[in-house]
């Protein structure tokens, strides 16, 4: 009977161990499977007690068992039943994603387990102490674990990558005739890939690297599963946290034009200063031929002031001297008015369903390049009033009588000013929910501080999410006169809609939710 209940508490400490290890493994997917990055994460996370709080139970449950009778057995199945509970799998806005690559490390962490186990019955005939204290150490180096399981699945992956890369090579190389776009930027490049790829999409068959595909590793799987011999334009997005990361991409396709929508203070924690994020999105125009052509996005203070020796072609916002400009830019709930004159300074009128000045600053890039490929400019009115939203990017959307902003995805102090300008054209009552700019490294407080001031003449009530998380904010707030009684802080995302709810007041709502923390960071 003994060993009936040992086994019954094995598995149930087993499946508490297994769901935990799917959590460390999707957070090591969510930060791209990169040692560094990972290393990062648990440096923040450790801080908060979030690791500790998924094991904790595991932790009680070992001393339980090993004291022998019943009533601390039961008490250890309580603990294996709330370690199970505490790390059940949960809706996750970025789900883990069982690759191939995953379920390799998941086999290699069980071999692991199996291995100690076997190891640790030597010291005794069936299941010693040793043993549990064996699974207990397992447990709580789990985090350090997915390092070591990925040191001893390098050469492996790494050989996988390479023919994956190798067969993606080939598929462009037979592909002469393919015109490649690549679109960078701190911020910017997807919203100006799905534009760009509406209005390309009205004269030539376009291909582009869907959702997030934006790493080496997505580009070749676009190219692998979804490359067709009719496709005429590939739009690449490149997305980079490292320098040569950018470059690693271009090595790969080659582009024939490149378009840097942005560059800004995102991912510090992993480049460390703005000259080094600079170097690297640039790294996309060094990739361009000499007879390409670069755009420009000259709204943007650093890629204005970064010269380059290549064809260069500017759009934007701002100043006369910028080649493409939108200006007369008017929003309204039904969208945005601009006008643009082309290269020979003959004027356009376009109209879209996106708002914000950052769209239409998006919508501008897209434009320049869709023109310069041969599309006239009247061709592309049609194409601009179809453009949709790309989601959680400043996405309009009505929702049970209120107007709302959401833009949810990866903020930016840039952007963020940007939203909160929107924001600030709307007569209705103006509500900005947010749980403030990660991954800002030492900038992190003085980034949302700013933005913090900046927000207390754009809105009347502050929904902040996370006390500490939105600290900056809050002095922000409270440095630029904002009423105490109209700054809310509440815990969670849930909490805060239902804020809005409480807000006396029969105006229409116009809600702006700017940044939802990924997974990794909610």
């Amino acid at each position: 009977m003994d060993g009936i209940w040992m086994l019954i508490w094995f598995v149930t400490y087993f499946v508490g161990a297994v769901l935990y290890e799917i959590y460390i493994v999707h957070m090591f997917q969510q930060n791209s499977y990169k040692p560094r990055e990972y290393r990062e994460w648990m440096k923040v996370h450790s801080n908060v007690g979030r690791l500790l709080g998924k094991c904790l139970y595991a932790v009680i449950s070992i001393p339980l068992v090993l004291a022998g009778n019943v009533g601390c057995l039961i008490a250890a199945y309580v603990m294996n039943a709330m370690t199970i509970l505490v790390n059940k799998p949960r809706q996750a806005k970025k789900p883990i994603v069982y690759t191939m690559r995953v379920k390799r490390m998941l086999v290699t962490t069980a071999i692991l387990y199996v291995l100690c186990i076997l190891l640790s019955l030597l010291a005794g005939e069936y299941w010693t102490p040793v043993c549990e204290c064996v699974l207990l150490v397992l447990f709580i180096l789990q985090p350090f674990l997915v390092l070591l399981v990925n040191w001893i699945n390098r050469p492996v992956e790494q050989a996988i990558d390479r023919h994956y890369v190798q067969d993606a090579a080939r598929i462009l190389r037979q592909m002469p005739e393919l015109t490649v776009i690549g679109v960078t930027g701190s911020y910017g490049k997807t919203s100006v890939k799905y534009f760009l790829n509406t209005l390309l999409s009205s004269r030539y068959n376009v291909l582009q690297t869907p959702g997030n595909y934006n790493t080496t590793l997505g580009v070749v799987r676009t190219i692998r599963e979804y490359m067709k011999p009719f496709h005429e334009i590939f739009i690449c997005e490149m997305g980079a946290r490292e320098i040569g990361d950018i470059k690693e991409i271009c090595d790969l396709v080659h582009p024939d034009h490149g378009i840097i929508t942005s560059v800004g203070p995102q991912h510090l924690q992993s480049f460390h200063t703005i000259e080094n994020i600079i170097k690297t999105k640039f790294e996309l125009a060094d990739a361009v031929p000499s007879e390409g052509k670069v755009f420009l996005n000259y709204d943007n203070e650093y890629i204005r002031g970064h010269k380059i020796d290549k064809n260069v072609v500017s759009y934007g916002t701002g100043g006369d001297d910028i080649a493409y400009r939108a200006y007369d830019i008017t929003v309204s709930p039904d969208g945005s008015a601009f006008k643009m004159k082309d290269e020979r300074g003959e004027e356009f009128s376009f109209h879209t369903r996106l708002v914000g000045n950052h769209n239409v600053q998006n919508i501008a890039g897209a434009i320049a390049v869709a023109h310069t490929l041969g599309i006239p400019m009247e061709k592309l009115r049609y194409p601009v009033k179809q453009l949709e939203s790309v989601p959680h990017r400043l996405q309009l959307m009505k929702q049970g009588g209120r107007i709302v902003l959401d833009d949810s995805y990866n903020s930016n102090k840039n952007g963020f000013k940007a939203a909160l300008d929107t924001l600030a054209m709307f007569r209705e009552l103006r509500i900005l929910m947010t749980p403030g700019m990660v991954e800002l490294g030492e900038k992190q407080y003085d980034e949302n501080k700013e933005v913090g001031v900046y927000a207390a003449d754009k809105c009347d009530y502050a929904i902040l999410v996370g006390k500490e998380q939105t600290r900056p904010i809050q002095d922000g707030l409270r440095e630029a006169g904002f009423h105490k009684s109209k700054m809310i802080v509440v815990d969670t995302l849930q909490e805060a809609f239902q804020m809005v709810n409480a807000i006396p007041d029969e105006r229409q709502k116009v809600v702006l939710i700017e940044n939802d923390l990924p997974d990794n960071y909610a």
